[in-house]
């Protein structure tokens, strides 16, 4: 997302919680953003196109500085998970996401609620991938019920707190939880039994309908990419050493990952920023799905 569409992007939002999704209009949006109509649909196609950009926003942030603390530590650590959980948790508040989200929910409105079901699930499968990581990989046959307590018992946590006006640090809250996590799960395993089977589970993934991104997708766009433009040596050097990792027969995330910021951040101010942000999430989201 380029530096002006993500503005419109943020102005969207602001009106949506201020006065709600279906209250808000396009044309609304584009005055208070102060941009043409042919702008805004040159960069989304709709409001439900609009919220989606903001979420994966969202999503891409929150890799950029989970990735920024996990750098160099211990997979297994689990005060750098801690850390990484209180960052989404931030920018949620931060761009007072929760009130759009529970007017989503409660709407009749399918595609945006299957937005915000893609984003939960993205971030329920990265806490699930986590927990296997700090908790061993023994408990992979319960972790996604784990991470449903979690998630559970961290929403309803944060709710209590704040209408009880009651003071606390998120890092608290969620070391908290965690451990809590920690005692439930061994429980689990000597049970030997769960709540939800994993074909629930898959028909979640399936409802949810997640892109799927391919290699030749990427290929495809790195070509478009050099074709449409002459890369500084800057620009060059890191596309060459991302294209490089792509094409190895083992691609290693904790290589490649560290240099899409620094990709993303050199084009912002050339005439190809919108590509290069599209070229930067595909491989963002490539990885994430890579086992």
């Amino acid at each position: 997302m380029n530096n002006r569409k993500r503005k419109v992007a943020d102005t969207a939002l602001k009106l949506f919680i201020e006065k709600g999704i279906q209250q808000t209009s396009i044309q609304e949006i584009i005055d208070k953003a102060n941009i043409s109509k042919g702008t805004f649909y040159n960069y989304f196609s709709s409001k439900s196109d609009c919220i989606a950009d903001i979420l994966e926003f969202l999503r891409y942030d929150a890799s950029q500085q989970r990735i920024a603390v996990q750098i160099g530590k211990d997979t297994g650590d689990r005060d750098v998970f801690i850390e990484q959980i209180v960052i989404i948790m931030r920018l949620n508040q931060e761009r007072n996401l929760q009130p759009l989200f529970e007017a989503i929910l409660s709407s009749n409105e399918a595609d945006l609620k299957k937005l915000v079901m893609q984003h939960r699930l993205y971030e329920m499968e990265w806490i699930s991938d986590r927990f296997i990581e700090i908790l061993g990989d023994e408990v992979r046959e319960h972790v996604f019920e784990a991470t449903i307590l979690f998630f559970g018992m961290m929403h309803h946590m944060l709710f209590t707190l704040k209408i009880t006006n009651t003071t606390y640090s998120l890092e608290h809250v969620v070391d908290t939880l965690l451990s809590y996590i920690e005692l439930i799960v061994p429980k689990m395993m000597t049970n030997e039994s769960v709540l939800i089977p994993l074909s629930a589970i898959d028909l979640l993934r399936t409802n949810a309908n997640k892109k799927q991104v391919k290699i030749d997708d990427i290929l495809s766009l790195a070509d478009q990419l050099q074709q449409d433009y002459t890369f500084t040596e800057e620009q060059q050097d890191l596309f060459d050493a991302i294209m490089s990792e792509l094409q190895r027969e083992r691609i290693r995330k904790i290589v490649l990952q560290p240099l899409l910021k620094p990709f993303q951040k050199c084009f912002e101010e050339s005439p190809i920023s919108s590509q290069a942000q599209t070229f930067t999430n595909l491989v963002w989201y490539f990885l994430r799905n890579l086992s």
